[in-house]
């Protein structure tokens, strides 16, 4: 009530008592209070103030009712003089004025003139869900080793809602994978937050990346959600040993009956190593005639011998393996 001591001051000093004495006498008469949703629209009514205050509607214009603001603050409201009737002046965002404040009052005056009068208008802002959910980034990333042992547990980002109460965050969901679930938290605050969980161990050999999608959602009527994508990125662990595959033969003239050991050894952290057995086994060619046991050979025929008789018997052998070394 500042402006209107100064007034009282401007006149004499000792009439400061008196003219206080006035105003508390008029603000006696009472405040008003009225609750109502943000975002109404322009010109929505609030309440009847006349009535709520017991004053003459006949006498408002005379009187010169109007609603004055405390500390130089936007007037949300008007008076219709003729009714009495309180109505939205411009658009009310609670999350503007209050943002995240469990209460958000607004404390505006109906001043009275002939008689002075001034009545508090008290104004309960109260919240509507009209702002989703939102996360600050939007991709999660995390770099998780193949060799993250299974309930591995990963710290997700908070979603964030200008909203308050039941409007505000409430629940996350995680879309269905094969490797990780969610678990849901809540904080001393009331505010919920997400764990990624490890259900099935990685394998960097068969999937290299995991991108999920995370969903916030908030409890107003309707609900209303906001998302972000989660990006995996497995890191390689050394947990595959060298494979020795032989799988050639070496044809030619070597000797045979040779056992041959071979180790692979890779570099990682503690390094692995496979060792592999192999018995050589030569692949013959056919690189050796026939051989006859003799250089000639001599046979004495009989005359009248009928024909078919064996007249002598030859041999030949042929050093190379199976049918390379048959003869016929």
């Amino acid at each position: 009530y500042n402006k209107y001591f100064s007034l009282g001051i401007s006149v004499a000093d000792e009439m400061f008592g008196l003219l206080f004495f006035v105003l508390m006498a008029h603000t006696a008469y009472g405040d008003v209070s009225y609750s109502f949703l943000e975002e109404m629209k322009r010109g929505s009514v609030i309440g009847n103030i006349a009535k709520d205050l017991v004053l003459d509607v006949n006498r408002l214009s005379s009187r010169k009712a109007r609603i004055d603001t405390e500390g130089n603050r936007k007037r949300y409201c008007d008076i219709n003089l003729n009714t009495g009737e309180l109505t939205v002046a411009e658009r009310i965002d609670r999350e503007e004025i209050c943002e995240k404040k469990s209460s958000c009052v607004i404390n505006q005056e109906l001043v009275l003139e002939n008689p002075l009068g001034l009545h508090r208008v008290i104004f309960n802002i109260e919240d509507i869900n009209d702002n989703s959910p939102q996360f600050k980034q939007s991709v999660i990333k995390f770099e998780i080793r193949e060799s993250a042992l299974k309930g591995s547990r990963y710290l997700l980002d908070e979603a964030h809602d200008a909203d308050i109460s039941m409007n505000a965050v409430q629940s996350y969901m995680l879309q269905e994978n094969e490797h990780f679930l969610l678990r849901v938290l809540t904080r001393t605050n009331g505010r919920t937050y997400g764990e990624l969980v490890l259900n099935k161990e990685l394998d960097r050999e068969q999937q290299k990346e995991v991108t999920l999608i995370l969903t916030a959602v908030d409890g107003g009527t309707p609900p209303r959600s906001g998302t972000v994508a989660i990006h995996v990125t497995v890191l390689d662990a050394n947990d595959n040993a060298p494979l020795i595959l032989p799988s050639c033969l070496i044809p030619g003239c070597v000797h045979i009956g040779y056992n041959i050991t071979i180790t692979a050894t890779d570099e990682g952290s503690p390094p692995l190593s496979s060792t592999k057995n192999i018995h050589l086994t030569v692949a013959d060619v056919n690189d050796n005639p026939p051989v006859f046991q003799e250089q000639s050979y001599r046979a004495h025929v009989q005359e009248n011998n009928k024909p078919g008789s064996s007249i002598c018997s030859v041999s030949a052998t042929d050093p190379d393996w199976r049918q390379n070394g048959t003869v016929v």
